[in-house]
């Protein structure tokens, strides 16, 4: 998935906003009454939160390279 790919909404987040809600997604997933759509739905958003931490974690990094 490349950065283009991530959704606006996301994009945006810092990284304790993107940790927040990756929690809460996480939590969700663990429930066992969430519908099978629903599950798959936050499973995509948890991998995008996902990819746009580790973007996040790669401009840092090369901002401390520099």
């Amino acid at each position: 998935m490349k950065n283009e790919n991530i959704l606006a909404d996301i994009k945006s987040k810092s990284l304790k906003e993107s940790r927040e809600e990756i929690n809460r997604i996480l939590s969700k997933l663990e429930n066992k009454e969430t519908s099978l759509e629903e599950s798959f739905s936050d499973y995509q958003r948890l991998i995008q939160l996902n990819k746009h931490v580790d973007n996040l974690f790669k401009k840092k990094f090369k901002e401390i390279l520099e």
